[in-house]
Order: structure tokens, then C-alpha cells, then sequence
């Protein structure tokens, strides 16, 4: 049954109202202010708050207001003397299901409670639905421009067969997300996707993780672990920033690749690997083999499909679409209410260079949503930095005097646009139009002059 809570600076009320709402069945709980009633609030589920409107400390619309930010779908009737009836028009302005008037009659109170959890019921539903939809778009693969497209277009024609895959891409241009579509559309979407972040695990740990252990295999293994490869059988196996791998791990892949075979971390017993394998990185693989960070055997078996997301600076065509996209997921994530973004806003993300690329814009339209206090985004509710003119110092332009040196004007460009990119060599050297190692060879330059 649902759960009242009866708000009332006064006990004979707040127990007159208990006793009523048990007799209905509902369970029911009591606070004396507006404080207590939002701990309430916070330790579990309440349909509906019946608040009294003044109160001493937190009052009854001040309750209100916090009550939309903690608890979103719980509907809230104020009580109001019969003279203050424009506050409680002011409260059903500030989001307020009804409000009833003193002296109370048990049947018009009744009947208000029970509307307003049918009202949160429907809310409830509302919000579970949106979050299934907000769910089932944070795996969806958003672009409509012609270099999305014919991405899209190759990793369909690529899914349905056992090849592996190798993704390459700059850090957020959504990687992960297009090995997920990959296995989605895959005869293996029953299967499990199992993802193993190459560089986020400490090589000590990084062999048992993938390829599990046996019982004595090492201090403190005391029974059998499955492997990545194990959780993996009949599925995919997503193996991000895969030049970060031991150099010794690759040999273990690299046996995995060639014979389809492994052993646990201490066992004897070989067993056979079915999995199809997608593997990713930010650098350039071929750079990485050069530097001895890959094994040129192992990236000629990974390589079999290359697969390349561009950076978001190349599809701004796609930023509108995408800054949508998430709306509508963090919309439902964060129970907001807010339908659009202003146009001078959306022009201002379509100014952005984006070099934190999807990643970044999601996590600005996110902001957005949190901190908008309209219905729609506005230029406000986004960075100064992308604000235009205004945000231009911040969003890493740089000024320069009539006269200054040539030497001196490249290393302010180049220092900004480091700091711009986060410190990110290949990324500013691409943005600038020139090599990674020229940026190192002048950054050695500058350090020798001082």
C-alpha cells in the first residue's frame, strides 16, 4: 500500500490525520517540520506528502521546492487556512498536486490523497519507462554525417562474421559504444560482451583477469577463478586500449589468436577459446608498433578490420543531433522536465572544437540538464568557454601584439593549444596541422634555450 507522510507543526493534528489514513489502509508515517519530513523523504519511497503550509523553521513551500529535487515523483498537497488561499496558488504554481483548506473534511482529504497517487503511480511509471528508453539509448551509435554513415555502413557489413576488429580513435569519440553495436548486431548478441580496460588493471593482475587461475596457483588463490576469456565464451571480447598490454600478455594473445587455445593461470589443462574479439586504442597502431609498444605479429591479427571513429571536430554536422540525444537520456536519468535547447546555445556547441570529443559534449549536456532552470537549455546554463567571444580566453584563444616574433608566436600557439587538448600531443598536433614529433622536438628546443 502506499506510503503518506502528514506534515504538522502541531501533534493533535498530525495524529487526527495518522488515524484516518491507516483506517484507508495506507501506511503512515508523521513529521513535526519540514526538515524532519525531507529525512523522510530521503530513506524511502512516499507517494504523497500532506504538509501544513506554515510551519515554524522549513515551511510548508519551502518543503515543497525540496521535496521536486529529492524526491521528483512524490506528489504534495499543502493545508492551508481558509484566508491564505493565494500562497497555496502560489504553491500548485511551484509544482504542488492540490491543496485543501482548514477546517479539514476527512472525505475531501481522502479523496485528494487517493488522486494524488494515482498521480504518482503514473509519474512513476512515466519515469521507469524513460529510463528504459534513456537505457536502451546509451548504447544506440548517433550520426547522421556522411563520415558516421560510412562507418556504420562498414561495421554492419563487418558484425555478422567471426573477423576481429580493431578500433582506433581518438579518447571520447565512442569506441566502446561502436564494439557494443558490433556485437549487438552480431549472431553473438545472446552471448555476453565482456569488456577488459587493458590499461586500467595493474599488470600483475592483468594475466589471472583475462585467462583466470587454478586453486595454489599463486599466495592466496584458494579456489578456482574464471577468466575474461571464460565469461566470454559464445560471446565478445572487448579489449580496450589494447596497446597498453604487457609485452608478455601479447605473446599469451597472440597464442590465443593463432590456435584458439589458453590455460588457466596455474593449470595444465588447455582449453579452447570461442569468442569473437573487438579490440581498441587511442594511439596509432602502427606508431605503436614502431615504438615497440605492440607487437607487429599480434597487431597484423587484431588488424584483420580496421575501424575508425572520427573525432567530433570532423562531424560537427552531428553535434546538434548528438547534444539532443543525450538531453533526452539525461532527462530521464536525472527526472528533469526540460524539452529543448535554445538556438544560441546550440550554436555555441556547434562552435566548440570538442576535444574531449562525445565524451565531453555528453558530460556538458549533462551539466546542462542539472543546472538549467528553465524548460530548454540556454548559453547560460553551458561553460563560459563555449560561450563564444565572451568565453574566448577560456576556450584557449590567444592574442598576439603587431611586431611579436615568429619563434614566439609558435610556442604561445603551441602552448595554448596543448593546454586547450589537456596536454594531449597527438590531438593539438593534429588541430595544428602538424606532426606529434615536431611538438616534442620544440618543446626540447624550449627547454634547452632556458
Amino acid at each position: 500500500m502506499a506510503t503518506i507522510l502528514v506534515v504538522d507543526d502541531e501533534e493533535a493534528n498530525r495524529l487526527a490525520l495518522e488515524r484516518i489514513f491507516v483506517r484507508e489502509g495506507y501506511t503512515v508515517r508523521t513529521a513535526h517540520d519540514g526538515r524532519a519530513a525531507l529525512e523522510h523523504l530521503r530513506d524511502g519511497a512516499v507517494a504523497v506528502v500532506l504538509t501544513d503550509l506554515k510551519m515554524p523553521g522549513l515551511g510548508g513551500l519551502e518543503l515543497l521546492r525540496a521535496a521536486k529535487q529529492v524526491s521528483p515523483e512524490t506528489q504534495v498537497i499543502v493545508v492551508t487556512a481558509y484566508g491564505s488561499v493565494e500562497t497555496a496558488v502560489e504553491a500548485m504554481k511551484e509544482g504542488a498536486y492540490d491543496f485543501v483548506t482548514k477546517p479539514l473534511r476527512k472525505d475531501a482529504v481522502v479523496h485528494g490523497v487517493s488522486k494524488a497517487i494515482e498521480k504518482y503511480e503514473l509519474v512513476r511509471e512515466n519515469f521507469r519507462l524513460r529510463a528504459q528508453i534513456a537505457q536502451v539509448a546509451r548504447s544506440e551509435v548517433v550520426g547522421q554525417s556522411a563520415a558516421m554513415r560510412s562507418l556504420l555502413e562498414e561495421a554492419r557489413q563487418v558484425a555478422p562474421s567471426l573477423a576481429n576488429v580493431l578500433i582506433t580513435g581518438e579518447s571520447g569519440t565512442g569506441k566502446g559504444l561502436l564494439a557494443r553495436w558490433i556485437h549487438e548486431m552480431s549472431p553473438r548478441r545472446e552471448r555476453r560482451l565482456v569488456t577488459v580496460n587493458c590499461g586500467a588493471i595493474p599488470e600483475a593482475l592483468l594475466e589471472s583477469e583475462l585467462f583466470g587461475y587454478e586453486p595454489g596457483a599463486f599466495t592466496g588463490a584458494q579456489g578456482r577463478k574464471e577468466g575474461r576469456f571464460d565469461l566470454a565464451a559464445g560471446g565478445t571480447l572487448f579489449l580496450d586500449e589494447i596497446t597498453e598490454m604487457p609485452a608478455l600478455l601479447q605473446v599469451k594473445l597472440l597464442r590465443v589468436l593463432q590456435d584458439g587455445e589458453y590455460e588457466r593461470l596455474g593449470g595444465t589443462r588447455t582449453l579452447r577459446a570461442d569468442v569473437r574479439l573487438v579490440a581498441a586504442t587511442n594511439r596509432d597502431p602502427a606508431a605503436a608498433v614502431a615504438e615497440g609498444r605492440l607487437r607487429e605479429d599480434l597487431y597484423y591479427r587484431l588488424n584483420v578490420i580496421p575501424l575508425t571513429v572520427p573525432a567530433l571536430r570532423e562531424r560537427r554536422e552531428d553535434v546538434a543531433l548528438l547534444s539532443r540525444h543525450f538531453l533526452a537520456v539525461h532527462t530521464a536519468r536525472h527526472h528533469r522536465t526540460i524539452t529543448g535547447i535554445d538556438p544560441d546555445a546550440l550554436a555555441a556547441l556547434e562552435r566548440h572544437a570538442w576535444p574531449g570529443n562525445v565524451r565531453e559534449l555528453e558530460n556538458t549536456i549533462e551539466r546542462a540538464v542539472v543546472l538549467a532552470r528553465g524548460d530548454s537549455i540556454t548559453v547560460n546554463d553551458i561553460p563560459a568557454a563555449l560561450r563564444g567571444v565572451a568565453g574566448a580566453a577560456e576556450a584557449g584563444w590567444i592574442t598576439f601584439a603587431v611586431g611579436s616574433s615568429l619563434p614566439g608566436m609558435e610556442r604561445r600557439m603551441i602552448e595554448a593549444t596543448l593546454r586547450h587538448c589537456a596536454g594531449d600531443r597527438n590531438l593539438a598536433a593534429s588541430l595544428l596541422g602538424i606532426s606529434a614529433r615536431s611538438i616534442y622536438r620544440r618543446e626540447a628546443e624550449w627547454r634547452e634555450e632556458e
